[in-house]
């Protein structure tokens, strides 16, 4: 039961949901009508879903009452008496700004789809179906201590508290639309296993080098052996240790630490087993959703893609270095763009701190999961980037009807049925087939079809041989091993960091945060800095997972996870700050393989510079951190200045452009003329070396190619410059044809007149909702959609604003939130992210932070109650019924 006093509908104030990726629609004629039909419903419908943010509500459940506190922005601080009580208020307020993106995801995380949307997501459900993201889920669950599955249940409570006194549109407006073309679905209530699933789609938002690893075996079929080997060691060089930086230099010796995790860090295989890998369990409307021809493809549209800019900055700085004497704390993760964005901005606070109730904790957190994943407590402070190891392997298997070979022997697969429920559709069994390495992938995407068809390529770079013993009417298929796919420990990681007092406690939740695998960077109230690699790290066998490897043999199996106390740490380095940018983490004498799929460390050395630039000017401020979260500087783009210095071109137009070079200062700013002549020329430049050869570009983004390319400007004579299919012979000719290129681009888009050039246009971002907005049709698109905002930085820049190389100018992904926190005194901390804490389309925290976000503005995050008090503008009880 719910009731509610003073219940006027105020301004709403919303959490944030993780992305889920872009959705495109194709809708069919019928829409158009319900295009029509909306102007009559639209006003009524769009603000009855905007949630009570004050006065009182008495609701089921709760034991005491709870203080939910929102300032301007619609960001909540809320206050309980227990524990219990403060995560069933994030659920019910979680639910509040964001439940149709919450109710989404778990249908995106449990291969669902199709029962919201149709046939035509059936493929889709299928290849999520196949991963089995929500069965790992549900055993993680199983396997939780009781106070962190009280927590999870209570936060399901909180939700279901809310979505119990409202119900279709009353929820969020894009039920309206969906009860149109599906008019008998209908949320079902929220359980813990729906919010642990999200962080499996969050690990594969973060997953690495599949692609990559996939894009060299293809592009080894495709050539002999030698020119394949000589060409993949191009396109994918080595880390450039002489030129930038590791993470930890030098490895700190500590203490023993106590972690949570000795399961995930065992030298045992998975589910325990003996070593070798361990049995994986895998787990008619009128709206067509457009369908996807890849399995990779299929999963990155709903849930996120690895493509350009996925990653993420976050570097501390010891008091040493600051004006204050205390230590600084900076981040902004890499994701891709979405609206709402993926954060959500939340304070938990127990009324009194103690044993029964430990929370004291303010930062980012993700609809539909309860606690804070990134942010600060009263006594530390704490940051992710993406790890970038290889944590995904792909395994070649030999299958011989329901069997596989291995060690010499056939084995059988496993087969489970699974069941499709279709909207408006008839039921769809699904047959999923794993081997002991995971779920069996080739049928489901071109990419790895062509692989199993052909599988010779990759396995000769393997320095593998087909099975002895194997019959000629035997097939190849591709199976995936990643380590998502096994139960972990992420889940309880969330409640240990948040309530970590010393670098101790830090490393005992470090030690619990095994999937998805990121750099956390440290700092605490005692001055004290600190690094700490985490994750389920594999150690592999005869293979090292650059390409496909051989499953019918053992000896390229995973043989165990890195020991926790053998990852890389560093305590209080003498240099007096920590940088992570997804750059390697040690170097290459390390006694583990982490991966050779790093990027390449241009924004990490950037940032090591200016905070040392700036340290040797003065001590280092707060403003200091903002101002080199912003800097645009394109690595690539001084290289390029240098080189077009000598280049004639044909043609007063090009001639002026490329003179715009000679005096830039290489920033990405967003009113620069010659950052948009240098960034169409960049990627005319790419596409005339490598795509008109029908070579494909590494999936790891734009900061790889800065290294190829940067390395051919060195060497005139490499041959590559030469590219008999646009006739071009040598470097000036490449160079100067791609300068005359990027002026025809650049002046069919912004005019012939360079002095109105500018970057921020050319590179603008248009915020599309994940769901509805991409419909295809204008008045439900204007519905959700937002912008275009111009925007500065790009690709492999501080200021990461991805775009994809030779498809459009466009972000794509964006520093998803950025935050900067004073250990001298928290309430001078700041922080914002990509669009505003509500998901309800025309609610004025909608998109109410990213103006700010897009010129580096942040604003500032009250933690004290002085502080908070004094940022209130709304304030919510809720009370137990009766």
């Amino acid at each position: 039961m719910m009731t509610a006093s003073n219940a006027t509908t105020p301004p709403t104030r919303v959490p944030l949901a993780v992305r889920i990726g872009r959705i495109a629609f194709l809708v069919v004629a019928s829409v158009v009508v319900l295009a029509v039909a909306a102007a009559f419903f639209v006003t009524f419908t769009i603000q009855r879903s905007f949630p009570q943010t004050t006065g009182e509500i008495e609701v089921d459940g709760l034991q005491d009452e709870v203080t939910v506190q929102r300032d301007d922005r619609g960001v909540p601080t809320i206050t309980a008496q227990s524990s219990d009580d403060l995560f069933y208020a994030q659920g019910f307020v979680h639910a509040q700004d964001r439940f149709f993106e919450m109710d989404f995801r778990r249908h995106v995380t449990s291969g669902r789809v199709a029962e919201m949307f149709g046939e035509s997501q059936a493929a889709t459900d299928a290849f999520l179906r196949t991963l089995g993201w929500r069965e790992v889920a549900e055993r993680e669950v199983e396997a939780m201590d009781d106070t962190t599955l009280s927590y999870y249940e209570a936060y399901a409570a909180g939700v279901n508290a809310y979505l119990s006194s409202r119900s279709g549109a009353e929820l969020s407006l894009e039920y309206a639309v969906i009860g149109m073309q599906n008019p008998d679905y209908a949320p079902e209530p929220w359980e813990p296993a729906d919010s642990v699933a999200w962080l499996k789609a969050m690990a594969w938002d973060l997953r690495g080098n599949v692609e990559d690893e996939t894009d060299r075996a293809l592009l080894a079929a495709g050539l002999d052996e030698e020119t394949a080997q000589a060409t993949i060691e191009q396109l994918y060089p080595e880390y450039p240790f002489d030129e930038n930086p590791v993470i930890v230099p030098k490895i700190s010796t500590l203490p023993a630490s106590e972690t949570g995790a000795d399961a995930a860090f065992s030298s045992e295989g998975p589910h325990g087993t003996d070593g070798t890998e361990g049995e994986l369990q895998q787990a008619a409307t009128t709206i067509d959703w457009q369908e996807t021809s890849s399995v990779i493809e299929a999963a990155s549209v709903l849930v996120g893609d690895v493509g350009e800019g996925i990653g993420s900055n976050s570097w501390v700085v010891s008091g040493e270095l600051t004006e204050s004497g205390m230590p600084l704390l900076a981040n902004d993760p890499h994701l891709g763009a979405s609206l709402p964005s993926v954060w959500y901005q939340v304070q938990l606070k127990c009324a009194e701190v103690d044993e029964a109730c430990p929370f004291d904790v303010g930062g980012f957190s993700f609809s539909g999961l309860p606690g804070v994943v990134i942010g600060h407590n009263a006594h530390v402070a704490w940051g992710f980037t993406n790890l970038t190891t290889d944590v995904t392997d792909l395994y070649i298997e030999r299958i011989e009807g329901d069997q596989y070979w291995r060690d010499g022997a056939l084995v059988p697969l496993e087969e489970r049925t699974e069941t499709i429920k279709v909207a408006g559709g008839d039921d769809i069994e699904l047959t999923i087939r794993s081997t002991v390495h995971g779920p069996i992938i080739s049928g489901l995407t071109d990419d790895f079809t062509a692989i199993a068809a052909d599988p010779a390529p990759a396995l000769g770079a393997a320095g593998a041989t087909p099975p002895a013993g194997a019959g000629e009417d035997a097939e190849y298929a591709v199976s995936i091993r990643w380590t998502a796919l096994d139960p972990g420990t992420a889940s309880t990681a969330i409640f240990a960091l948040s309530t970590a007092q010393d670098f101790d406690g830090f490393r005992r939740a470090a030690s619990l945060f095994d999937v998805p695998a990121q750099n956390l960077v440290y700092a605490d109230t005692e001055g004290n800095i600190g690094y700490q690699t985490p994750g389920r790290l594999p150690i592999r066998g005869a293979g090292d997972g650059w390409m496909p490897q051989p499953g019918w043999d053992s000896t390229f199996d995973w043989t165990g996870y890195i020991p926790f106390e053998d990852l890389p740490v560093s305590y209080n380095p003498a240099s007096g700050y920590i940088v992570t940018a997804n750059n390697a983490i040690v170097t290459d004498d390390y006694e583990y393989f982490l991966s050779r799929d790093w990027d390449q460390g241009y924004r990490a050395a950037r940032i090591a510079h200016l905070i040392e630039r700036r340290a040797a000017a003065a001590p280092l401020t707060a403003d200091d951190m903002r101002a080199i979260q912003m800097d645009n500087e394109m690595w690539i783009g001084k290289q390029l200045a240098i080189a077009m210095a000598d280049v004639d071109v044909k043609g007063a137009g090009p001639s002026e452009a490329v003179d715009l070079l000679t005096t830039w200062d290489a920033q990405n700013a967003a009113s620069s003329a010659a950052a948009a002549y240098a960034n169409v020329l960049w990627s005319n430049l790419v596409q005339n070396l490598f795509v008109e050869r029908d070579v494909p570009l590494p999936a790891s983004g734009q900061g790889r190619m800065f290294t190829v390319i940067g390395e051919l400007l060195e060497d005139p004579s490499d041959p590559l410059w030469t590219n008999e299919t646009i006739g071009v012979e040598g470097m000036t000719e490449m160079l100067a044809l791609s300068a005359e290129e990027a002026y025809d681009e650049l002046a069919a888009i912004q005019g012939t007149a360079i002095s109105r050039w500018n970057w921020g246009d050319l590179h603008a971002i248009t915020l599309t909702s994940d769901t509805l907005g991409a419909s295809g049709i204008a008045p439900i698109e204007a519905l959700f959609n937002r912008g275009p905002f111009p925007v500065s930085g790009g690709a492999s820049v501080v200021n990461a604003t991805g775009w994809d190389l030779g498809t459009s100018y466009a972000t794509t992904t964006v520093p998803s939130m950025r935050m900067v926190i004073d250990l001298s005194d928290f309430d001078a901390s700041t922080w914002n992210h990509l669009t505003g804490a509500s998901g309800h389309a025309f609610h004025e925290n909608y998109t109410d932070q990213t103006v700010d976000w897009s010129t580096g503005i942040q604003n500032p995050w009250p933690f004290s109650a002085k502080a908070i008090g004094a940022a209130t503008t709304d304030e919510l009880v809720l009370r137990p019924a009766g």
